[in-house]
């Protein structure tokens, strides 16, 4: 599946092409950052080392070896030159020696040189990174503008496709889009893009034909299930960004599901809020706010999001080493939801900004958590443009909830544990009462070094991650929206036991 609404595509240079001076500036520039801005100091000669080693997985003939105060480049077990070692702090002469370093490997070795420099700043950059923690991480250009597209929006139309024998398959048409306002619908299938057959065009080629600035047009042949003849539509490329919010109706629920954090999703949810009390009226019960198997995404969405919800106090902290890297996130007084009980799902699978949320809204007693431990991906990561118009993603913080524990390998643990999926959901309130299935604040929010391995394993067992989204979780969350005097006591269990807060380009991945 992709979602084709991404912005054209930059011209780019030769793959195969290597120039020295480009190579030495991009690896000297990312090897700045990661000196800088890295959460924890690193050893410059190591790091590099690593990098270039990592060639041998090219070219197991190559070979990098630092004796002394010299680094030795190795072909087919011959020297092919030596270099003295630079200073450790001298991290301009390091990007000097690793792009000489390439161009002494393409000159000796046929493998290295089929490659192509974007493959091997790949594969440096990669080894570099191996010995940082396993979010820190580099992209080339064309993934760099994908990643980009995902966070800022692009232009496109707003569909998301998949490839299919008879053409490509629109799954689904994004509201307030291009597409929809063309006439696209679910399940139309494109056979002709700008008059070219779209048939046996693989995914690649299809998103190259659909994207485009904005403004300008495509032109689509589409055939419809309900339609013996074809249609054919233009429809004007516009800024698309990826719909990270849904919404329905559960009875008298508002279930909303919040699929990642991008720059629209905060504005997309408080358009959701204001649809469930137009739909529901004065017979909105509550809010569930589905957060399972949501990856991350963007702080400042993440600090917004909870902020829709909460009045006053701390929403979270980050620190790391950067003096940067030290922030803090105050709740502003308005409440979106006009203090409509809220119901927070998670899992196993929900990390990094939705992990941010569920914390926050735990922390400040304005929701109720339900399911498993989070993943405990509680690190920030800063997104910094190369030379090449790649990006480095580099970790540089770690968050910590509004009661002061870093999240850091713990994640969030619910309020109501949901472990044993063959209990109904009738048994699992009828239990609450009883204290059964619940966590006490006293436990959820105690602190515990992220370097402790059995404390924090000891931690999470008490609700062991699940990667599933179970119906037993939904149906808990609409039960005690349904009944407020069993909501209030399990507010006021958490409130009587915890802190009560509520009185009192950054990015995860």
């Amino acid at each position: 599946m992709a979602l084709l609404a991404a912005a054209c595509v930059a011209s780019q240079e030769d793959p195969r092409s290597f120039s020295s001076t480009k190579a030495t500036r991009l690896f000297s520039t990312g090897y700045k950052d990661i000196n800088e801005v890295y959460i924890d100091e690193v050893s410059m000669p190591d790091l590099v080392l690593s990098g270039l080693a990592k060639l041998s997985g090219i070219d197991p003939n190559f070979s990098i070896l630092r004796q002394d105060s010299t680094v030795t480049v190795a072909v087919d077990g011959t020297v092919a030159q030596s270099f003295p070692a630079p200073r450790q702090e001298d991290i301009d002469a390091w990007g000097d020696l690793t792009a000489a370093a390439l161009d002494i490997g393409l000159q000796h070795s046929r493998r290295l040189g089929s490659e192509g420099s974007a493959s091997l700043y790949e594969t440096v950059f990669d080894g570099v990174l191996g010995g940082l923690d396993g979010f820190s991480r580099y992209a080339g250009r064309e993934e760099a503008q994908n990643n980009r597209a995902s966070r800022e929006g692009f232009g496109g139309i707003g569909v998301r496709i998949r490839v299919v024998d008879d053409g490509v398959r629109i799954l689904n048409v994004m509201e307030n889009t291009p597409a929809e306002r063309a006439g696209l619908r679910d399940d139309d299938i494109i056979i002709a893009i700008d008059g070219e057959n779209a048939v046996g065009l693989t995914q690649r080629e299809i998103v190259q034909r659909l994207r485009g600035p904005m403004r300008s047009s495509v032109n689509l042949t589409v055939r419809r299930p309900d339609r013996s003849e074809s249609l054919s539509l233009d429809i004007k490329r516009g800024h698309i960004v990826p719909q990270t919010i849904t919404y329905r109706p559960e009875g008298n629920v508002a279930y909303i599901k919040i699929a990642g954090f991008n720059q629209n999703t905060t504005r997309m949810l408080r358009l959701k809020l204001i649809a469930a009390r137009d739909d529901l009226g004065d017979r909105l019960a509550g809010y569930v706010i589905d957060l399972r198997g949501n990856p991350g995404g963007l702080l400042d969405q993440a600090v917004e999001v909870a902020d829709l919800f909460i009045t006053d106090g701390r929403l979270v902290s980050t620190h790391g080493r950067h003096p940067d890297s030290h922030q803090y996130f105050e709740a502003e007084p308005d409440d979106e939801a006009a203090g409509e009980p809220v119901v927070v799902l998670i899992n196993g699978n929900s990390a990094s900004a939705s992990e941010i949320v569920a914390a926050a809204l735990q922390d400040s007693g304005r929701a109720i958590v339900i399911g498993s431990n989070s993943y405990g991906k509680g690190t920030v990561q800063t997104v910094l443009r190369l030379p090449n118009d790649g990006e480095l993603t580099l970790t540089w913080a770690r968050f910590h909830a509004p009661s002061g524990y870093a999240l850091d390998k713990r994640g969030v643990l619910p309020d109501i544990c949901i472990e044993d999926e063959s209990k109904s959901a009738s048994e699992v309130l009828a239990g609450l009462r009883l204290g059964v299935n619940t966590i006490p604040p006293a436990i959820r929010q105690v602190a515990i070094d992220p370097n402790d391995a059995p404390a924090l394993n000891a931690l999470r067992a008490r609700c062991p991650a699940r990667e599933g989204t179970s119906e037993v979780d939904l149906k808990v969350a609409i039960g005690l929206l349904t009944n407020r005097t069993l909501y209030r006591e399990a507010i006021a269990g958490g409130e009587k036991g915890g802190k009560n807060r509520q009185s009192g380009q950054i990015i995860f991945n």
